[in-house]
């Protein structure tokens, strides 16, 4: 599969642009610039995708994945808490 390669006219018309380095933590610094575009601010939350190899940062309301956390909960809750499936602990 050929690599899609973005232009560099694209990247600097487009959108902002920027170049981060990785901490020893693995923590990144979004640049104020953008920190300000976004209207980002202390304790707002980020989703993570990563997508073929590129990292995607999106801003997330609170409200927004509430739901299908509680419900995700609720899901995984079931499952875990199944005494019929307790028999698989003892093989």
């Amino acid at each position: 599969m050929k690599e899609k390669l973005i232009s560099k006219e694209f990247l600097t018309t487009s959108m902002e642009t920027s170049i981060v380095k990785i901490t020893a933590k693995g923590q990144i610094i979004i640049p104020l610039k953008m920190q300000r575009i976004c209207k980002l601010k202390k304790g707002d939350q980020l989703l993570v995708v990563e997508e073929n190899g590129a990292i995607v940062l999106k801003k997330i309301k609170n409200t927004e994945f509430a739901t299908l956390l509680l419900q995700s909960e609720k899901v995984a809750k079931e499952l875990w808490d199944n005494k019929e499936d307790e028999i698989w602990d003892t093989v």
